[in-house]
């Protein structure tokens, strides 16, 4: 039977069985489960009474907030970094790497995913760029790992396609759990820029290692450099926040395996 519709936004953790929640400014109402289509800081929620047959089986622990959220750190003599990503976020980013593009690329990145994003990285770039981009892809795909957790009820697998001017780049993801990063460019292009393709793709080399994701980036044609890798950092958080998103029918892993 159902009890109730309407959108809410959790002030606790829920836990599975019987718990309390607040639907807008009304009293609090005790209920047995839910089905939320949007885990999106707003859920369109629908409420069933105990005993209702469509209720759905949530994993034992707890859901903060409907959040899944991280912070993962790394410290070495060569870099310091702390990254807080919540997948179900806004798009709201603060990002200091010391490198003003790169700051520029993963700010993209979370306003496109909508990935709520912190970045605070210290490196030694009097050498180059390379350690900082590098670690931050690490980091930042320890800090999507733990979020995701066991992955259960994700999309898991994500697709998009982005414009830039004259660039047109291709991203898909699978959240598999299987490393793998395909990196395609177009023919004849000659990297030249003070952050070029291939530091960006030891970017997304390093965010699917500790990630664990199969990661396809295709740039169909352009010429532009900093086009190319816009086009890559938007494609990417477009796919990955797909790839992500709970599907609510879904109450276990999305493989025949029955597991990832």
């Amino acid at each position: 039977m159902i009890g109730a519709v309407g959108h809410i936004r959790l002030s606790r953790p829920i836990v599975t069985g019987e718990v309390e929640i607040c639907i807008q400014h009304s009293p609090s109402l005790t209920f047995s489960g839910f089905v939320c289509t949007n885990f999106k800081r707003f859920c369109r929620v629908i409420v069933y009474f105990r005993g209702g047959g469509r209720c759905r089986r949530l994993p034992g622990g707890s859901l903060n907030d409907m959040e899944r959220a991280a912070t993962a750190q790394r410290a070495t003599k060569e870099t310091e970094i702390r990254i807080s990503l919540n997948l179900d976020g806004t798009g709201i980013s603060e990002v200091s790497t010391g490198v003003g593009f790169f700051d520029h690329m993963l700010t993209l990145f979370s306003a496109h995913g909508l990935f709520d994003l912190t970045v605070d990285a210290q490196g030694d770039l009097e050498v180059d760029f390379h350690h900082t981009v590098e670690d931050v892809g690490l980091v930042l795909g320890e800090a999507l790992d733990q979020a995701l957790g066991d992955r259960n009820g994700i999309q898991r697998y994500g697709h998009a396609v982005v414009p830039m001017d004259e660039v047109l780049t291709a991203v898909t993801v699978d959240l598999s759990r299987r490393p793998f990063l395909a990196f395609s460019l177009p023919s004849g292009h000659v990297p030249g820029a003070a952050f070029d393709t291939l530091l960006a793709k030891e970017f997304f080399r390093a965010l699917v290692s500790r990630g664990g994701l199969n990661l396809h980036l295709n740039v169909f044609y352009g010429e532009n450099e900093h086009h190319i890798i816009e086009s890559m950092f938007k494609a990417s958080g477009r796919a990955l926040d797909q790839a992500s998103a709970i599907d609510p029918r879904r109450t276990g892993a999305p493989s025949t395996k029955g597991a990832l």
